[in-house]
């Protein structure tokens, strides 16, 4: 018999359920202060170094050291995070990162600030994407994946997508107040960026504390200890019991074999252009910190909204066709960005390409997650990221003597050409996969 009131009944049908229910909330929130730490500091240190005298040489080298050392904390974490547990890490990388911006904070010496942005992933100038929250994704992932079933998890992930995007809106609203303000002299002190520091190691802290109430579900018993019958693996109540040994099963080696294959190549595009867009608009058209937090700001506004058209387009055409062409889209858009003869027309373009790369990355981690068995996702997440960031920590270098040798535009325009081929490639191994039902009730 239904024991509930009227009012109550009413109460649930105005407030639709969070896919993932309160944990979901509390790590959606969390990726919302962490995107903005990343996307704050993400404007600030590249255009900071600049104006302390570094070379798009010696800030290539710097991208490189964070993302080789972001690529090895990545895979440790994805192989610990199914052992041991998600959630430790959601904890404990963020206080890092916070460290990492203290020491900014402190000291201007080369050594140190190499030491502090490779182990917080501090100083990628990664634009107004902010996807990316730092090395404990492959964690964050899955146990995001966990908390719900296959039906719902489009649509978890483009939340996840849209709470980035509102986390770089609030990391590019600092970079366009007075925060920014000592970029408007030359060789300025680590003492005139304290508050922009701080507020980074503060965003940084919160995001960890939000993450100690998430509930983790209790290891399950092994098979002879106690209860003989085994967790199902696919369960979403079982996702994240971190209950197996740091092996991949053979189906979900020939899924990370696929992903490397496409991963290695978006790896290099993205490690040609991805880190240098903020430090690319301040050389290319005299934008400073503040002027790139509006624009940053006007494209996180619009995509917000638009990543919520993630689940409805895979649901209607399939996730990996709806990837394909978002991932064109973005390639096609590159080489046009470099060209533009404005920084108005540019922010014009820029934001078209973010528009199509939050759709496509939030349904390219739903489909990994999905594909993947739920007690090994976090390491799926982890080694199909390996070329990804191997090339990706590379390629900056090349982009760095490029800018200096050679022109401002060549990286872009070879970044959109791998990018076609990243397209067409995950068009090749994976459209036998797609589910255009993938939205609905099974």
């Amino acid at each position: 018999m239904d024991v509930t009131t009227p009012g109550q009944r009413r109460a649930s049908r105005r407030r639709p359920e969070l896919p993932g229910g309160r944990d979901a909330g509390l790590l959606l929130s969390a990726r919302v202060l962490m995107s903005g730490q990343r996307a704050f500091i993400g404007v600030v240190v590249p255009i900071y170094l600049a104006r302390r005298g570094y070379s798009a040489t010696e800030l290539g080298i710097l991208f490189s050291v964070v993302a080789l050392a972001a690529a090895a904390m990545s895979t440790f974490i994805g192989i610990a995070a199914d052992r041991v547990g998600r959630k430790p890490f959601l904890i404990y990388v963020p206080l890092l990162t916070a460290a990492s911006c203290v020491v900014f904070a402190l000291t201007a010496q080369t050594v140190p600030l190499f030491i502090a942005a490779a182990v917080g992933s501090v100083g990628r100038g990664s634009g107004a994407g902010a996807a990316q929250v730092g090395p404990y994704q492959p964690a964050e992932q899955a146990l995001m994946a966990g908390l719900v079933d296959d039906s719902r998890r489009p649509a978890l992930f483009g939340l996840i997508a849209s709470a980035s995007a509102a986390g770089g809106l609030l990391g590019s609203l600092l970079a366009a107040t007075p925060l920014s303000s000592p970029l408007a002299g030359t060789h300025p002190s680590p003492g005139a960026y304290w508050p922009a520091f701080m507020a980074a190691a503060l965003l940084a802290t919160l995001a960890a504390a939000l993450a100690v109430p998430v509930r983790q579900p209790p290891r399950a018993p092994r098979p002879g200890a106690g209860d003989k019958r085994p967790a199902d693996p696919h369960s979403a109540q079982t996702a994240d019991q971190p209950d197996r040994p740091p092996r991949l099963s053979p189906a979900s080696w020939r899924l990370v074999r696929r992903l490397w294959a496409t991963n290695t190549v978006n790896g290099v595009a993205v490690g040609l252009f991805g880190p240098f867009v903020t430090y690319w608009l301040y050389r290319r058209y005299g934008a400073s910190a503040a002027e790139i937090g509006v624009l940053y700001t006007i494209g996180n506004v619009i995509t917000i909204a638009s990543s919520q058209l993630a689940s409805p387009l895979a649901t209607r055409i399939g996730t990996v066709r709806t990837v394909v062409i978002a991932r064109t889209l973005q390639a096609l858009l590159l080489p046009v960005l470099a060209l533009m003869p404005s920084f108005a027309l540019a922010g014009v373009v820029y934001t078209m390409r973010l528009v199509a790369q939050r759709l496509g990355v939030a349904l390219r981690q739903s489909f990994v997650m999905s594909a993947a068995p739920a007690a090994e996702r976090a390491r799926v997440g982890a080694f199909a990221q390996l070329p990804t960031q191997g090339a990706a920590a590379l390629a900056p270098m090349l982009t760095g003597y490029l800018f200096t040798e050679v022109s401002l535009a060549l990286p872009f325009e070879l970044a959109g050409a791998l990018q076609l081929i990243n397209a067409a490639l995950f068009q090749h191994f994976f459209a036998t996969d797609d589910r255009p039902s993938a939205g609905e009730q099974p």
